[in-house]
């Protein structure tokens, strides 16, 4: 008996030893060494969805493991954003934010905000500048024009929005704050329908994410009146900038940028870092983004350091205008 008991005792520690073994070494496995999942708060292909899925195949190749794209949609992108923070911070579980996303949803919806302001940047991929649209039957030709025509006609224009404190939405209220003009609002699902009907009439204007309006400014279809930029967009750089127009200072761009969830390790975050670096250094990839008429973010700008202060310097500026605005959520 007590032999056996022995044996018994000695093969569970041996088992133990083993499982305890087995753990560690999977626990000390070098990051990554299972697929990645990169959230995105908005629906399958749109803008930030088309975004995700040219970034994540260079990344896949650079951190050598699959990228799958999660779509997570609700509540102005707030609920994807509350997804991303509650996942374990080990770097398999990632977010593509933007300005909707991580300025707009944080000011209105509280789910969002101390997820917001807790998750962990890693770098900001790219921008576009937003852009004064509208009909081309409307009289005014250019900018200049446009504020005084507005200012002339106060309350007769309608302008579109796109969900409530979003950026195309609070670009109009910063148009009208900055211009002193006053027009009506009206809500829409999205940005297609939007662009439907500002081509057949039915909308006077429109702030738009300046790369989903490309296809209609080529086709001579829209009128644009000036970029949201301090300097003009290269995609096309026959439109001016409000500065050229004698409206200094009216800037407002569509970002966008990855997290991570708060308690992540900064050694994770910067291996997560370095593949996003050697991703937006691809050619292939840069011609694409182009191509959509994105601005890459510069190597610079392209740290979680650099992202934190511009994200804080982009709270700082827009919640305010959000929560005077009494936006309420959808």
């Amino acid at each position: 008996m007590k032999r056996t008991a022995v044996a018994v005792a000695l093969a569970f520690a041996a088992g133990l030893g083993f499982a305890v073994g087995a753990q560690g070494s999977a626990y000390a496995q070098p990051y990554p060494s299972r697929p990645l999942t990169i959230v995105v708060p908005f629906p399958a292909g749109g803008p930030t969805d088309t975004l995700a899925r040219i970034l994540s195949e260079p990344m896949r190749k650079s951190l050598g493991q699959p990228i799958v794209i999660e779509n997570v949609t609700g509540a102005g992108a707030s609920i994807g954003v509350a997804r991303a923070a509650q996942a374990a911070p080990d770097g398999y579980t990632l977010v593509l934010g933007n300005w909707t996303s991580h300025v707009g949803a944080g000011a209105m919806y509280p789910l969002a905000h101390d997820a917001i302001l807790e998750m962990r940047p890693v770098s900001l991929i790219s921008s576009t500048p937003l852009m004064i649209v509208g009909r081309n039957a409307l009289p005014p030709k250019d900018a200049k024009g446009l504020i005084a025509w507005l200012k002339a006609n106060p309350g007769k224009a309608a302008a579109a929005t796109v969900g409530a404190g979003s950026a195309a939405h609070v670009c109009l209220l910063y148009f009208q704050q900055q211009t002193g003009t006053s027009f009506q609002l009206v809500p829409y699902r999205g940005g297609a329908p939007v662009m439907q009907d500002l081509v057949s009439g039915q909308i006077d204007m429109f702030c738009a994410e300046a790369s989903q309006t490309l296809s209609f400014l080529r086709a001579g279809s829209i009128r644009a009146f000036a970029v949201m930029s301090r300097t003009r967009w290269s995609a096309a750089p026959e439109i001016p900038t409000f500065d050229e127009m004698g409206v200094p200072g009216m800037y407002i761009s569509f970002w966008n940028g990855l997290w991570v969830p708060k308690d992540t390790p900064a050694g994770v975050i910067a291996t997560l870092d370095a593949a996003v670096v050697e991703s937006l250094a691809d050619p292939t990839l840069r011609q694409r983004l182009t191509e959509l008429g994105h601005v890459i973010a510069t190597r610079e700008e392209q740290t979680p350091e650099a992202l934190a202060a511009f994200h804080h310097a982009e709270i700082e500026r827009w919640w305010p205008i959000v929560k005077a605005a009494n936006i309420a959520p959808e």
